[in-house]
């Protein structure tokens, strides 16, 4: 059926709507199948996801096949508008992708949020991998935007804490930070370097 007749038929059917014509039941027959078939059609020639798609699909992801939460990562990146190469390179650095991990300081999950930090963040169980990664990617979001969008400043802010990237004024000079900053964007370069093609 060609989009000429479909919209011919929606005009006509309009027609009838507006109570010029009463609507002879094997007419709504005939249309239903025909938009049926129509639907049918354009379902199976439309492409699975476009440019200005804002959120991920629910199970898709835009990572390597072998990123383990991918899909998850991807959905909570897209959210609050992170690039998902960004925050599984922050993942991998924080906890190896382990869901279970914790730091001596008492940061758990596979992003490694404080307690406290968790709770502002709405986040019940660090250790579920969907809250960990929707809680690091909502804090990530707050640094990028408290820092004007400058992703090293913000990684930085995720490890040493906001303040201390305000009192230097950029990456503090602790060696902790400046590996991390520097394996984070590393990680993320390689997954974007190995990610698939987008969907176009």
């Amino acid at each position: 059926m060609s989009v000429d007749s479909v919209l011919a038929r929606v005009s006509e059917l309009q027609g009838l709507i507006a109570g010029a014509h009463p609507t002879p039941v094997a007419t709504r027959s005939s249309f239903a199948s025909q938009l049926a078939d129509a639907t049918s059609t354009v379902s199976q020639t439309a492409p699975t996801a476009t440019a200005a798609t804002a959120t991920a699909a629910p199970g898709v992801s835009e990572l390597p096949a072998d990123v383990p939460y991918g899909a998850e990562i991807t959905a909570a990146a897209k959210k609050y508008g992170i690039d998902p190469a960004l925050l599984a390179g922050l993942v991998k650095q924080e906890s190896g992708f382990n869901p279970s991990a914790g730091s001596p300081a008492g940061a758990r999950g596979l992003t490694q949020l404080m307690p406290a930090t968790a709770a502002g963040l709405g986040v019940t169980d660090v250790l579920d991998p969907v809250q960990s990664l929707e809680g690091g990617a909502k804090y990530l979001r707050a640094q990028l935007d408290a820092f004007g969008g400058d992703v090293t400043r913000a990684l930085a802010a995720y490890n040493a804490g906001p303040g201390a990237v305000k009192r230097y004024g950029g990456v503090p000079p602790y060696a902790e930070t400046q590996n991390y900053v520097r394996a984070v964007q590393a990680n993320a370069a390689a997954y974007r370097a190995a990610s698939p093609s987008p969907i176009t």
